[in-house]
């Protein structure tokens, strides 16, 4: 007789002995002191087999029985339903080891080994949270160029657009990875001109003073500042290396060569993720070295107030060019980067590209190759050089005669 649900709650007891509560046409419920499962006895090839179907009551006797009519028409088409199931769970696990998100771990595991944890932590954040819920599961020779868009499309949609731009970076990187491991036949975001994908958003330029007068009276005014020690050590050093604000305030000692006159930022505390190298000058260096009498036994050359663990507040040099009288409209940490750009080209004379290399920004050779970060060292060395003795004499109110002869190759 076929079973009911009421049958098999008042029938389906633990038992120390197992015994079968049968529905028909080889479906059983078999029960055991641990447990109901569904089980379906059927011949194939000659051989007597055993299909489980689930376990009761996770699987009702109605899913059960559909399941058993699934593999009652895969034996009329001659197709043993055991070996069909076998095979599904060897695709799923080949699957789930060629996911994305698999892969793009893998991928993180093996880039990231060497990063600061903040790093690690920030990188993942961002794939579990941008990329892993809508491909993650898939794998990764199935993903398509219209993938990848759609992922960096929901990141545009907020407004995103930087973290959009690191995202598409991540994706590449783990598909080309991907592809080096023999998944892919090929890295489908390559296809993908993200400069065509993105709207472009309007340019924000900080304010600088970038005439050499007023320069001048920048830098007398910052000598004259009466605040913390380290804070004037971090106004001088932004005008004399002109890294972005977030990159001096996260400096490490652990990063420098004093001896060596060089200043080595990891890629993965760079906007680009290239590693970057500053030359120190020796105004900048003497800075450095008198800092290190106060902070070099910690880890951040500007430590915070609050404790040497963390780095100086993101506001400390922006607060106090507003202690020395410039308004936000008149000159911000980032705005020394503008000084410097317009004033090495405009007043000193320097290449272009000795200017764009120095500020980290993006610079390619005639064939379109990215130019690594060791371009044109001796001669930014120089230039660095004449940067800090061009602000002492600008300090000094002296009348300054433009280096046109570092405009050499």
């Amino acid at each position: 007789m076929p079973l009911t649900d009421t049958a098999i709650k008042k029938k389906a007891k633990p038992s120390d002995k197992p015994y079968k509560l049968t529905d028909g046409g080889g479906l059983y419920l078999l029960v055991t002191g641990t447990g109901r499962y569904w089980r379906y006895n059927y011949r194939f090839g000659g051989k007597f087999k055993t299909l489980a179907l689930g376990t009761y009551p996770d699987v009702s006797l109605g899913r059960a029985r559909e399941k058993h009519a699934d593999a009652r028409r895969q034996l009329a088409d001659g197709i043993d339903p055991g070996a069909l199931k076998r095979a599904a769970k060897v695709r799923a696990a080949e699957c789930a080891a060629n996911s994305f998100e698999a892969v793009a771990r893998s991928w993180f595991a093996k880039a990231y080994a060497d990063k600061a944890q903040t790093t690690r932590d920030k990188t993942m954040t961002r794939l579990e949270s941008d990329v892993f819920p809508w491909i993650g599961m898939r794998p990764v020779p199935e993903i398509a160029a219209t993938d990848v868009l759609d992922v960096i499309r929901r990141i545009e949609q907020r407004g995103a657009l930087d973290i959009a731009r690191r995202v598409f970076n991540y994706i590449g990187r783990t598909l080309r990875y991907a592809d080096s491991h023999g998944m892919v036949e090929r890295d489908v975001s390559a296809s993908i001109d993200l400069s065509l994908v993105l709207t472009q958003r309007e340019t924000r330029h900080h304010a600088a003073i970038t005439s050499p007068q007023a320069v001048g009276g920048l830098m007398r005014a910052i000598d004259g500042f009466t605040g913390g020690f380290v804070t004037l050590c971090a106004l001088k050093l932004s005008a004399l290396t002109f890294v972005r604000p977030g990159e001096l305030r996260h400096a490490e000692w652990g990063e420098f060569d004093l001896d060596g006159a060089a200043w080595s930022i990891p890629g993965s505390k760079m906007k680009m993720d290239n590693a970057h190298i500053v030359p120190l000058s020796a105004q900048a260096l003497a800075i450095l070295r008198e800092l290190h009498n106060l902070t070099g036994r910690g880890r951040y050359v500007f430590p915070s107030e609050r404790g040497g663990s963390r780095p100086m507040s993101e506001n400390t040099v922006n607060g106090a060019l507003r202690r020395l009288g410039f308004t936000k409209d008149e000159m911000t940490a980032h705005g020394f980067r503008a000084v410097a750009r317009t004033l090495l080209d405009e007043e000193l004379g320097f290449r272009p590209d000795f200017i764009e290399h120095q500020l980290a920004h993006a610079v390619r050779d005639p064939n379109g190759r990215a130019y690594n970060r060791t371009a044109h060292l001796p001669d930014r060395r120089k230039m660095m050089q004449a940067w800090a003795d061009y602000l002492d004499k600008l300090k000094a109110g002296a009348e300054v005669i433009p280096i046109r002869g570092n405009t050499a190759a």
